[in-house]
């Protein structure tokens, strides 16, 4: 069970959330930036959802120095704060998702989950779903005692998708992100690769690369 710790200075708020939360995950909370920051270097904090507003170490602070001490932890920012400008600073000092106040706490929860998961993908180089296993390191998608060792430019395309099921990359996305700017790559490059992903892994029953008319690209996991 992952562990979040909240930073939060208003009590009826810094509960509500931690009732919210802990029936998914393990919640630890704290009153302000200064009381958080120590908590985090005890080890073991998953993710942060921090208030900006609070006394002694502001959110923006709070994550600055955790930034600052190489810390790459995911946190989320909930502030009633929603101008552009202050998004910015957050953003800028290393926060990694923004919500404003009211919470939507079904909203909260996918946004925690969405984080999780990336970060598990970051550390561990490596994407799971059921028995298939798509390896960073080798370059490599396995499945029982089937293992595709694909071309850099497959791998880095399925990686993409499948880091982000569900979400829809356009062209202009995906060659960006898999060939470079400067690239003289084209929209055909893009389709012929995800042709020969296809081919590879149409027997798979574990996920597809959907095509979405008009605009790309996306990852289905299938149940």
């Amino acid at each position: 069970m992952a562990k979040i710790l909240i930073a939060e200075d208003d009590a009826n708020l810094r509960m509500l959330i931690t009732l919210r939360l802990k029936n998914k995950y393990e919640v630890v909370a704290c009153g302000d930036g200064v009381s958080a920051l120590a908590r985090y270097e005890e080890g073991g904090i998953d993710l942060i959802v921090t208030d900006v507003m609070m006394p002694g170490m502001d959110g923006y602070a709070l994550v600055e120095n955790l930034r600052s001490m190489g810390h790459s932890t995911p946190v989320i920012m909930l502030t009633a704060k929603d101008g552009m400008p202050d998004k910015g600073r957050g953003f800028a000092v290393g926060t990694d998702d923004y919500m404003t106040k009211p919470v939507n706490f079904e909203e909260l929860t996918w946004r925690i989950d969405a984080l999780l998961r990336r970060s598990k993908i970051a550390n561990e180089g490596k994407i799971t779903i059921g028995d298939v296993v798509v390896d960073k390191q080798s370059f490599t998608v396995t499945r029982g005692d089937e293992v595709f060792e694909l071309p850099t430019k497959e791998f880095q395309l399925l990686y993409l998708l499948l880091s982000y099921p569900g979400k829809i990359f356009s062209k202009e996305n995906i060659l960006d992100s898999v060939w470079g700017y400067s690239s003289e790559s084209d929209e055909f490059t893009v389709r012929t690769h995800i042709n020969r992903l296809r081919n590879k892994f149409e027997h798979f029953s574990e996920f597809e690369i959907v095509t979405i008319r008009g605009v790309g690209y996306k990852a289905v996991i299938k149940k």
